[in-house]
């Protein structure tokens, strides 16, 4: 039996959530380096609709919620950024990486970790939803209660 590849992944946490023009800058950066496997943001929910009170039902104005360019494709942004999840094929671009942060993060800090922080083996929930021939770019990114998907970038190669 073959063992699986482990890919290092790291985390990006800064201080407060981003705005679109910062995710956009950082996005960019990010893809421009090789070696970056899979990019995940996470944040809470920028929903469409007013979910709950008495604006309910009706369209949600937020402006976090909006529409960014990255490498080439256009990006419907749907969460409030606060997280970026990386999966990287070596551990040697990690310094690369806090690079683009130190350029992109100038008036706020920020860490970036080094760690296991997406799956990388298919849970029930990958099963359910892409089947047993999965692709392993979605694996461990699954969210059920998501009725879009991911959206996938190709990056700049």
């Amino acid at each position: 039996m073959m063992a699986e590849a482990e890919f290092p992944q790291c985390r990006i946490v800064t201080e407060r959530f981003l705005n679109p023009e910062t995710v956009e800058q950082i996005l960019n950066k990010l893809v421009a380096i090789e070696g970056i496997r899979r990019i995940v943001i996470n944040g809470p929910s920028i929903p469409q609709l007013v979910p709950y009170g008495p604006a309910r039902g009706l369209p949600n104005p937020h402006s976090s919620r909006t529409r960014i360019r990255v490498a080439e494709s256009d990006v419907d942004l749907r969460v409030q950024v606060g997280t970026i999840l990386l999966e990287l094929e070596t551990r040697d671009i990690v310094p690369r990486i806090e690079e683009a942060c130190r350029e992109v993060f100038t008036r706020f800090t920020f860490t970036v970790k080094v760690g296991k922080f997406m799956r990388s083996t298919p849970t029930q929930t990958d099963y359910a939803k892409y089947g047993p021939g999965a692709d392993e770019i979605m694996i461990g990114i699954v969210d059920p209660k998501n009725k879009t998907g991911p959206t996938l970038i190709q990056g700049t190669k």
